[in-house]
């Protein structure tokens, strides 16, 4: 045991003093001068003294948006003290560590409430349409552009919008983030942005494949917020597909979650989210403003992470350098 001091390197087991409190390490990381024990409570849970309890009266709405579901109590679980909010940083915490109260382990097939009407955000899956924010782009508008810019200057002017968007996304993803990071928990899910291989307590398991375990990602690509796979061997952490390809992200959202409030449901070929009886967990949005779903299927005896959505004519999972195509498959739904 030593003084907690900026600048070191804490791993699994530590413990530190600060301002005559004992603390012991939750989240292994490297210290700054702004993170100090006793206000970033997802990094450090005090030895004694405190509080404890479950979370309750989830919402949903860290992971879908919109209507909110029936009260959710997860188990029971240490809570760390609440400290106020840490002000605004300039550099993000790590990823935050609440835990969900369980594993998540993948869970077993589930039987297929009414759907719910993600918030129509920036969106992709096959590459096809256009996001409603670029309805300027359509019929006359596109012959009118052309005219105006050239080919050339559309390319650099939707080259800049998407830039744009995924600037909004991330900083979306990053507050919602941050709330998560101080307050816990509001959800049986929560998306939370993400960087690079090191993948956070609470991520949904949905497959093992070789040694690795495959997790739930989504990032923005060109108008689209795409779900697919995360795992800590992906060359920059996260894969989706696109347009038939398989996209590498090294800045993604993955999906935390309890499995006691969320089940997957069974579903085939092109979606049918009022057949579902349960309401889907918002995956993202295509480039046309159509939901996506997250979804899972098996290819080679793995399940996999994907996309899912009432206009694609299955389930795709990025895979090997492209999509897969499976017609048989499972919606991840609350519970």
């Amino acid at each position: 045991m030593g003084y907690w001091q900026p600048g070191t390197q804490y791993n699994n087991g530590d413990v530190v003093t600060y301002n005559g409190r004992d603390y012991k390490i939750i989240q292994p990381h490297r210290s700054q001068s702004d993170w100090a024990p006793d206000i970033t409570p997802a990094l450090w849970g005090a030895m004694q003294g405190g509080g404890g309890g479950g979370y309750g009266g989830y919402n949903n709405s860290d992971c879908s948006s919109g209507q909110s579901q029936q009260t959710y109590q997860p188990p029971p679980q240490p809570q760390q003290p609440y400290q106020p909010p840490q002000p605004q940083q300039p550099q993000q915490p790590p990823p935050p560590q609440y835990s969900y109260g369980n594993d998540n382990k993948p869970s077993q097939t589930q039987q297929p409430q009414q759907p719910q009407q993600p918030q129509k955000q920036d969106s992709d899956s096959d590459g096809e349409g256009k996001s409603s924010k670029k309805a300027w782009l359509i019929g006359g508008g596109i012959a009118a552009g052309a005219a105006l810019l050239g080919a050339a200057g559309l390319a650099v002017h939707k080259h800049n919008e998407n830039e744009k968007d995924e600037a909004e996304w991330i900083d979306r993803a990053d507050r919602r983030t941050k709330q998560f990071y101080n307050n816990g928990p509001t959800s049986p899910c929560t998306w939370v942005l993400n960087r690079g291989k090191s993948i956070p307590q609470g991520a949904i398991v949905v497959g093992q494949e070789h040694s690795w375990t495959l997790y739930i990602g989504r990032a923005y690509h060109k108008g689209s917020i795409t779900p697919g796979k995360a795992s800590d061997v992906f060359k920059k952490g996260a894969v989706i597909g696109y347009s038939h390809d398989e996209i590498h992200k090294d800045t993604y959202e993955i999906l935390l979650g309890d499995m006691n409030g969320l089940k997957w449901v069974d579903a085939s070929g092109k979606l049918n989210v009022g057949a579902l009886g349960k309401t889907p967990v918002d995956g993202g949005v295509d480039t046309d403003g159509t939901p996506l779903y997250v979804a899972r299927a098996q290819h080679k005896g793995v399940y996999h992470p994907g996309k899912c959505s009432e206009k694609l004519k299955a389930a795709f999972i990025p895979y090997d350098g492209g999509e897969v195509e499976v017609s048989n498959y499972q919606v991840l739904c609350y519970a």
